[in-house]
């Protein structure tokens, strides 16, 4: 199955919002609508859903999340479909999206992270639709740092282009802005130094293959089921192999290591030329460090595996493209990720 591409935005298409997991507080609605105002700046109209209730852990009944959803990505007047957040349980969703109309009609971008991956990981595997793990609406007022690009980038670039991105070498430690105090937040916070680690030993990293993943506490439970299988669309690219990655978003080091180790048995890095190893701000244990559960886990690979890179939930948002050629390179005094839209 080829990786098929939305095609490029344009001023004065149409771009859904809804919240395939967690909807919107009440008291985050200006936020909300600083996000929705910067979107309509690129010259966009902005299509909210009704699925969009923050009072409870999920913004509407499965069924309703899974309906809107699936409208959206059938309705050949919505060009990219993006939510507020993730949250915990887009999981319902899967048995309920009709992946054959999804299939059958013209691809839209999806964007997203986090609890987003439970839905646009699948949605790349049993379609051919790339997607977009980046940050999310209520994250896009956000400057993006030079050498990077936002999502919003992404989405309306033409065919064939290529976007090389140069991590800045600062994250954030302090934790997230709050929205209710503040709804305008535009300037990351990075307040820390840091560069992309080699994890499996020295040694520069060149590297090339089929970019796919996301958030590990939630592919984790799609292992082994056919909403997931990565074995299936390496063959289908081959002899490309791809580049796997993995980001935790707040689970302790015992439970990531736990999850890699079934993730890995269960054949989802099975045909990974590298891994890649989102920054993380999820505790370690006494006894394990978030580092140290990658390489037991996934040490056996014998692939190069590149930590720290800004993919997670950690500012700032590096976006990656599920099914997009991509080249990674790390050297002590370079690191690039290049992916071409092909």
């Amino acid at each position: 199955m080829p990786v098929r591409y939305p095609r490029p935005l344009r001023p004065g298409d149409r771009v859904g919002l809804t919240s395939p997991s967690s909807g919107v507080p009440e008291e985050l609605g200006e936020r909300l609508a600083v996000a929705v105002r910067d979107v309509e700046a690129r010259g966009y109209e902005v299509v909210v859903g009704r699925c969009m209730d923050g009072s409870g852990h999920v913004s509407a009944p499965a069924v309703e999340r899974a309906a809107e959803l699936t409208a959206m990505l059938t309705d050949p007047g919505i060009r990219a479909v993006v939510p507020p957040w993730g949250g915990e349980t887009a999981l319902d969703l899967l048995p309920l999206i009709d992946w054959e109309a999804v299939r059958a009609a013209e691809p839209t971008w999806v964007v997203g992270y986090s609890d987003m991956s439970t839905v646009m990981t699948p949605l790349t595997l049993l379609t051919g639709v790339a997607t977009v793990h980046g940050n999310n609406l209520m994250d896009t007022p956000y400057r993006v740092p030079e050498g990077l690009v936002s999502w919003l980038d992404i989405v309306a670039a033409p065919a064939g282009h290529r976007f090389a991105q140069v991590p800045p070498e600062r994250h954030r430690v302090s934790g997230r802005d709050d929205y209710a105090e503040h709804p305008d937040a535009r300037t990351f916070t990075l307040d820390t130094p840091g560069r992309w680690t080699r994890l499996d030993g020295g040694g520069d990293v060149d590297v090339e293959g089929r970019l796919i993943g996301g958030c590990v506490e939630m592919l984790c439970n799609l292992t082994g089921t056919p909403y997931l299988d990565t074995s299936a669309f390496a063959r289908a690219h081959a002899p490309e192999g791809l580049l796997v990655y993995v980001e935790a978003g707040g689970h302790d080091a015992f439970t990531i290591c736990r999850n890699l180790h079934g993730m890995r048995m269960a054949g989802f890095f099975e045909a990974a030329e590298a891994v890649l190893v989102g920054r993380t701000s999820a505790p370690d244990t006494a006894s394990l460090t978030q580092h140290e559960a990658v390489i037991e886990a996934l040490g056996p690979l014998d692939v190069p595996i590149v930590a720290d890179v800004e993919c997670g939930h950690v500012p700032p948002y590096l976006p990656l493209v599920n099914g997009a050629r991509c080249r990674v390179v790390h050297t002590a005094t370079r690191s690039e990720l290049t992916q071409m839209l092909d």
